[in-house]
């Protein structure tokens, strides 16, 4: 009946109908509106950045591609007119050798002056002999004593003859100035060597010219570069000492002997990115390079950017602040509305809670009824066991031993039930796990299987923890379990054992010292979902039939019922961790279950009648049948209040047995406190099946029996004489 209450509660405040009101379509609109008259002009503004910014790159290309063309026209011109002088000044020459230049090198002086001419790229003439030996300058007569033998001029023009060499670079010694070379060498009508023709440019002539065209503009670079990737002259100079890279997009191009192309790429030198374009200057060995920095294309756009986002702006501004005044009119109402809201939001959050609460309270109540009935059936049936013991079986030995293990096994189902349940008494006692789980390792590994493999990782010293050694053992067993239907094909279950101490911990346990015992699979792991609900009980992912949804919440149970707590993590695909926070077990802990072990003590052996007190017939004859076994005599009362009309009777007991949970105004515990307070030298103890009130029972020192309880309990508790 509660479980229909708390559904029929559900379908109520599930059907009560959530507010509305109409100035939210209203407030929606204007919310789009705004966002349109944002997202719209950014979308525009962001599509012609994006479209005149190309245009800027398309421009700036067609700029530099332009400025490569009038540089190559240039140096193909300069390159032409020495190609030309070197041609006469061979043809002057013929195939006289050093003695016979040197025979007339006054007039030779005179004739390379009048071809040089006027010519503002020239430094100098100059003719060496077939030892590299300066013969005649045309800057000097007589000719200075030089040797180039040892320059690669020299050596190249030798071995290229007689195509022309491009030298690097250099200062001129009789020139005074900064120079590179077009060296041609001589040979005679056999093929000997007979000398070398050089040409001087002048650097400065190049330089004059790339400033003219690019007027000064610091962004643009105009550079003759060998095809070897050498440069030979660049405006604007590199600061001196510096080292351009000679492995680059550029300078890989250049080596492929491509005629022209454009390449973007990053200064080793200055660090400065730039659109460059090239073309090859003739068929020369030469390239002409123009260069634009992206930075100068950047700065202009964005100053170009800026001023149209502005005037884009000031109609935006308008709508915006439209919209703005129209909201504000609405905050007042909505914050009103927004408040109303939450608090029916909150109220129907706790009524969940409370429906939630009130559904896990009467499963819980339908689960620990049922298992506390059922225990009454199986005290009935363990107590017919033990007595047809007693009776030496009369050939039903094998019978008997069936029913047992059928009643062990039902047992444990009542106690997992009532665990889950919270209702299961415990039998708290210290347990030493650095002894204990070694010894309860070869249980688990047979829960196992075959395919798993078990390993223990305990520290040093471990602590002990005060808990119920027997749900202790449950849980690890379910643990083990569960680890082995998530390795169907094998695999490996840790178990992890140490020394804890939480400070502000995620866990909502006090701050203190703690057991951490952690159990760990490297199975198939689950889900975020699955997780969270791990912990119910009845739920459970496996097949109809192969679980019944009790062994985590037993696990989380038995941890809480001791004073700690479970958590678990998983990963999908690689296993499970749950940890059991147990609280670590004092020495205070110990003296008092050692006083309760005291009061436990049994009756000194005499001849004595033992007050039963026991609602359920069967329950009753079966103990009462025992207790005769013993040589007691046993008087049996359904209630406590009959019970304590007995005793204010006068009568007195060797032991009074009473059961905790019984219809009338007392239960077993107050009829165990009247007895403390008006006889404190009577006997009692108390029998249950779940554990309400346990608390209040050990505070009184009485002994209890939890059914089904073993017979030999019942006997410690009292002999009888016949």
């Amino acid at each position: 009946m509660e479980i229909v209450a708390v559904q029929r509660a559900e379908r109520v405040a599930v059907d009560f109908p959530m507010p509305s009101r109409n100035f939210a379509a209203t407030r929606r609109m204007l919310l789009i509106v705004l966002a349109v008259s944002i997202l719209f002009p950014l979308a525009c503004l962001a599509g012609y950045g994006y479209f005149d910014y190309q245009r800027r790159i398309a421009d700036s290309n067609d700029m530099i591609d332009r400025l490569a063309r009038v540089t190559e026209e240039q140096a193909v011109k300069v390159m032409d007119l020495n190609q030309q002088m070197a041609s006469r000044i061979i043809d002057l020459l013929g195939n006289e050798d050093d003695a016979q230049v040197r025979a007339h090198d006054a007039q030779l002086h005179d004739r390379l002056r009048e071809i040089g001419g006027d010519f503002p790229q020239v430094s100098s003439i100059y003719l060496l002999g077939a030892k590299g030996d300066l013969l005649v300058s045309s800057l000097a007569y007589p000719a200075p004593t030089l040797s180039n033998a040892q320059r690669d001029d020299f050596i190249a023009a030798r071995a290229m003859r007689p195509q022309p060499y491009f030298s690097l670079p250099i200062f001129g010694p009789v020139s005074r100035t900064h120079v590179f070379t077009t060296s041609i060498g001589r040979s005679g009508v056999d093929g000997q060597f007979l000398g070398e023709v050089s040409v001087a440019l002048r650097n400065d002539y190049f330089l004059r010219f790339y400033r003219e065209l690019t007027n000064g503009d610091s962004s643009l670079a105009l550079g003759l570069y060998r095809q070897d990737g050498n440069l030979l002259v660049r405006y604007p100079e590199w600061p001196p000492g510096s080292k351009p890279t000679s492995q680059s997009a550029f300078t890989e191009a250049l080596r492929d002997k491509q005629l022209f192309g454009h390449v973007r790429l990053h200064s080793t030198v200055d660090g400065v990115e730039r659109l460059l374009a090239f073309r090859r200057v003739g068929d020369y060995p030469l390239y002409v390079m123009s260069a634009y920095a992206t930075e100068s294309i950047g700065v202009a756009w964005r100053q170009h950017f800026v001023m149209i986002a502005a005037f884009t702006a000031v109609p935006c501004i308008a709508i915006w602040l439209l919209v703005f005044y129209s909201l504000r009119q609405l905050e007042g109402e909505r914050r009103a509305w927004e408040r109303w809201q939450g608090e029916v939001a909150m109220r129907l959050s706790a009524e969940a809670a409370s429906r939630q609460l009130q559904r896990m309270g009467a499963l819980g109540n339908l689960v620990a009824n049922v298992a506390h009935d059922f225990n009454n059936l199986l005290m009935v049936v363990a107590a017919n066991i033990e007595l047809a013991r007693l009776k030496r079986y009369n050939n039903l030995e094998k019978e008997v031993l069936a029913v047992e293990r059928a009643t062990a096994t039902a047992e444990s189902l009542t106690r997992r039930l009532l665990s889950v349940a919270r209702k299961q008494p415990l039998k708290q006692e210290a347990v030493d796990l650095a002894n204990w789980l070694p010894a309860a390792a070869p249980l688990i590994d047979a829960a196992l299987g075959d395919n798993v493999e078990l390993a223990l990782n305990m520290v040093d010293n471990v602590w002990q923890v005060l808990a119920d050694s027997t749900d202790l053992e449950f849980a690890i067993m379910n643990l083990a379990v569960n680890a082995r239907d998530a390795m169907p094909r094998g695999g490996r279950f840790v178990i992890r054992c140490q020394n804890n101490r939480l400070v502000g911990s995620d866990t909502l346990l006090p701050d203190g010292e703690y057991v951490l015992i952690a159990c760990s699979d490297d199975g198939e792991g689950m889900p975020e979902a699955v997780v969270r609900r791990a912990f119910e009980p009845l739920f459970t992912t496996k097949l109809r039939g192969s679980g019944s949804g009790l062994g985590l919440a037993q696990v989380l149970s038995m941890c809480e019922q001791a004073g700690g707590t479970a958590k678990i993590e998983s990963v999908p695909g690689s296993g499970t961790t749950v940890r059991l926070y147990l609280p670590r077990h004092r020495e205070r802990q110990a003296a008092a279950v050692t006083n309760l072990e005291t009061v436990r003590q049994p009756v000194p052996a005499s001849a004595g009648v033992v007050l039963l007190v026991e609602d359920n017939e069967d329950v009753a004859a079966g103990v009462a049948a025992v207790l005769e076994t013993f040589g007691c005599e046993v008087r049996h009362e359904p209630t406590a209040d009959l019970a304590l009309d007995v005793l204010t009777g006068g009568a007195r007991f060797e032991l009074v047995l009473s059961d905790i949970q019984m219809p009338g105004k007392l239960n077993g515990i107050d009829l165990a406190e009247k007895v403390r307070s008006a006889w404190p030298s009577q006997k009692i103890a108390l029998m249950t099946g779940y554990a309400d009130e346990l608390e209040r029972a050990r505070r009184l020192g009485v002994a209890i029996l939890a059914k089904p309880f073993n017979i030999d309990e019942l006997h410690a508790l009292v002999v009888c004489e016949p």
